[in-house]
């Protein structure tokens, strides 16, 4: 397959990055939440400076990494990019070993002789798109980490050809790098102003050419139940179990509404855990519809059902909290057209057909558009992400590469 000149940049790239060990962590109350993602934070903030970007600063509490690609011409809009430098904490990442298998035959795949862990096509089907392409994998014993360095791989390195083609016209590119996103950080911290464009895609997601400009609207429902105890033998009229009340309410819930039932655009309630005793019990509950109107009706079903629980039990014995996660960016993002013209016309400059899906999850940018910065999310080219067998084609980052500079092209005419 024929290489591009940035070939041996996001290969190297995305080997070092890989390297690093940033998984975030869902328990843990620390900002961010691992102090290791400051180990990619260094490496980057150091590369960003060698290379010449502009306005390079880290976020020393925060693990916010901050640069900029100054303006060629006069007049042109600034535009964003945010990456996210954590890895899921789904999978093992420590010691993860990256290597390159070059002109991947279609064929079973040995990613590691000594355990025996072979990655077939039978298994993940994707793999016969990449017949002829070299491919970045792991060693099967930990996840690579592609989600989301290979996004970040390809952001440096248009980011190093711009610098070094001062001749190309493009106006003032903002970038981030953001920690804990793979456990609901949410770009929280990306101060708006420090970052300085009005408008941003994220750079996330799966296989090459997919944009989203529509994602999940979420909320996290918490219902706390508290029963009453008293010795089996005597409870008759005095014992209120609340893990029967937990069980009850559960039973209540649209029984086809599930994750495991559910496609494009059909909203869900998932139930994430039950945590249950006599006396006090927890169900936990994530929200999701596209349709904001629905997502509404969902929330105000939960309401509803803790309401019938309370006028059973006593309205004492239960609680429920609803906290918002994060909403449809579409809402936002449709007010700004051009994101999308650009983007698409990007892709389609790259050679490749732009490809839309409806998201069934959320990105960064769903709560950076909700925050005040339409951002649109463009798929970073990895497959299998959050476990032992995922890859990262190289040629997807090359690609990616290209779409970034029509697309600072485009933002400048």
């Amino acid at each position: 397959m024929n290489r591009t000149p940035f070939y041996e940049q996001v290969r190297d790239r995305l080997l070092r990055y890989a390297r690093v060990d940033t998984q975030s962590a869902r328990t843990s109350d620390t900002v961010p939440t691992t102090k290791k993602q400051f180990d990619l934070a260094y490496m980057l903030r150091d590369e960003l400076n060698e290379i010449g970007a502009a306005d390079v600063w880290l976020d020393e509490e925060k693990c916010v990494l901050y640069a900029s690609i100054p303006a060629t011409v006069s007049g042109a809009m600034a535009f964003g990019l945010v990456t996210h430098m954590d890895t899921a904490p789904d999978a093992p990442g420590a010691n993860c070993q990256p290597w390159v298998l070059m002109d991947y035959d279609g064929g079973d795949i040995l990613l590691n002789g000594e355990k025996g862990i072979v990655m077939s096509p039978k298994e993940f089907p994707n793999l016969k798109n990449y017949i002829g392409q070299d491919l970045i994998l792991t060693d099967g014993t930990t996840l690579l980490g592609g989600d989301d360095k290979a996004a970040i791989a390809a952001v440096m390195t248009m980011a190093e050809h711009l610098l070094k083609h001062p001749e190309i016209p493009h106006g003032r590119i903002a970038l981030g790098f953001t920690p804990d996103e793979e456990v609901g950080g949410l770009a929280r911290d990306l101060d708006l102003e420090r970052f300085g464009a009005k408008v941003a895609y994220t750079l996330d997601g799966d296989y090459l050419g997919y944009y989203e400009d529509e994602t999940f609207n979420a909320s996290h429902a918490t219902l706390t139940l508290r029963g009453r105890s008293v010795h089996t033998g005597t409870a008759k009229g005095i014992m209120i179990n609340a893990g029967d009340m937990a069980a009850e309410f559960v039973s209540l819930l649209p029984p086809l509404d599930k994750p495991q039932f559910t496609e494009g655009r059909e909203g869900f309630f998932h139930l994430v855990s039950i945590q249950a005793a006599v006396e006090q019990a927890q169900v936990d509950i994530i929200i999701r519809d596209h349709d904001p109107i629905i997502f509404a009706r969902r929330e105000q079903l939960l309401r509803d059902l803790a309401a019938r629980l309370g006028e059973k039990y006593g309205a004492d014995r239960v609680s429920l909290t609803i906290t918002p996660t994060y909403r449809n960016m579409k809402e936002v993002v449709d007010r700004y057209p051009f994101l999308i013209e650009h983007l698409t016309e990007a892709i389609r400059l790259a050679g490749l057909t732009p490809q839309s899906i409806a998201f069934r999850g959320g990105t960064d940018g769903s709560a950076l558009s909700h925050r005040g910065l339409p951002c649109p999310n463009l798929s970073a080219g990895y497959e299998n992400a959050h476990g032992r067998f995922e890859y990262v084609p190289i040629p997807s980052m090359e690609k990616n590469v290209e779409i970034l500079l029509h697309l600072a092209r485009l933002f400048a005419e």
